[in-house]
C-alpha cells in the first residue's frame, strides 16, 4: 500500500492553496517542508499552530516533517545544527508525525565526497550516530534521502551509512528514503540505487529526471525507471508513503517548483504507475 503524500510548498507558498490542490487529487498527507516561503524549521510557535489547526480542519496529516536536517557541510559546527534537529522532534509531537526526513551533510568547500570522504566519513556517521541516539530516546524515525553532493548521494555511500548505522539502531529509528531522480541527477544508475538500498526503504520521494535537464519530469517518462521499482516494491509489499515531489518546473538545494497546473498530473501519473504493478494506494 503506497500512502500519497506530497511536498506541498510546490505547489504554492499559500497552505490553503496547497490543501485545495491536494484534496481535489484525494491527497490527505503533507510532507512538510516549507509555508509562506518559510522553511519548516524557522517558523514561530504561532504559525505551527495556525498551520495544524488548519490540517486539522481539512482531515491532512503529515508524512513527516521535511526538515534540511544534515544539509551543512561537514566541517561546519555539529551543536547549532543539532539545536534545529531537536525543534525537529518536537514538532513531530505536535503534528503526530514519527518521520523526520534527514541529510547526510555536505563536503568541505571546495571538495567532493570522492575527495573528502576518507578525511571526514568518521564525522558524517558521528554526526548521524548522535541523531539516531536521540530519536530513539524521542521515539522518532530518521528518514535519509539520497540528495545531491550529500555523503549518501551514491548507492555505495549509501549503503555503508546504512550498514553502520544498523549496527546500532534498526529501522524504527532509521530508514532510507528512495528517490530515483536524484540518482539520476547525480549521474547514478537509479535501479542499481534500488537494489542496493530496498532492504531499508521505508519511505519514497516521487521525482522523475532526464540526465542534463533543469527541472523534474512526470513520474514514468524520465530515466528514473519508476515503474520498475514500483513495480518490485508492490512485490515486495511494501507499506509506507510515497510523497509526490516532482520538481517539474525546477528545482535546488531547499526545494522545488511545480505549481498548481502540473502538481496534479504528476499524481496522476504515479497513480497510473501503481495501478499498472497490481498495487493499491490512499
Amino acid at each position: 500500500m503506497f500512502i500519497l503524500s506530497a511536498f506541498a510548498d510546490e505547489i504554492d507558498p499559500d497552505p490553503q492553496q496547497q490543501i485545495d490542490v491536494l484534496k481535489a487529487s484525494d491527497v490527505r498527507h503533507i510532507e512538510f517542508r516549507s509555508i509562506l516561503g518559510t522553511n519548516v524549521l524557522a517558523l514561530s510557535d504561532l504559525q505551527i499552530q495556525e498551520f495544524k489547526s488548519l490540517l486539522d480542519q481539512h482531515g491532512f496529516r503529515l508524512s513527516a516533517i521535511g526538515s534540511p536536517i544534515g544539509k551543512i557541510r561537514v566541517d561546519e559546527p555539529f551543536e547549532p545544527h543539532l539545536e534545529k534537529f531537536k525543534r525537529a522532534i518536537a514538532l513531530c509531537k505536535v503534528f503526530g508525525t514519527p518521520n523526520i526526513r534527514v541529510f547526510s551533510y555536505y563536503p568541505p568547500e571546495g571538495q567532493d565526497w570522492d575527495q573528502a570522504a576518507t578525511q571526514y566519513r568518521g564525522e558524517v556517521l558521528n554526526r548521524t550516530l548522535k541523531k539516531c541516539a536521540l530519536a530513539k530516546a524521542h521515539g522518532v524515525r530518521l528518514v535519509h534521502e539520497n540528495e545531491h553532493r550529500i555523503y549518501g548521494d551514491s548507492p555505495a555511500r549509501m549503503v555503508d551509512l546504512l550498514s553502520v548505522v544498523a549496527q546500532q539502531f534498526d529501522g524504527s529509528v532509521f530508514g532510507a528514503v528512495y528517490d530515483a531522480a536524484n540518482y539520476v541527477y547525480c549521474g547514478y544508475d537509479p535501479w542499481l540505487g534500488w537494489e542496493k538500498t530496498r532492504n531499508k526503504t521505508v519511505h519514497l520521494h516521487i521525482k522523475d529526471w532526464k540526465k542534463g535537464e533543469k527541472h523534474g519530469s512526470i513520474p514514468g517518462e524520465g530515466e528514473g525507471q519508476i515503474p520498475r521499482s514500483i513495480a518490485d516494491a508492490v512485490q515486495r509489499g511494501y507499506d509506507g508513503f510515497a510523497t509526490m515531489e516532482p520538481h517539474l518546473l525546477g528545482g535546488g538545494p531547499t526545494g522545488g517548483q511545480t505549481g498548481p497546473d502540473l502538481f496534479p498530473k504528476a499524481i496522476a501519473a504515479f497513480k497510473r504507475i501503481v495501478e499498472a504493478a497490481g498495487g493499491t494506494y490512499r
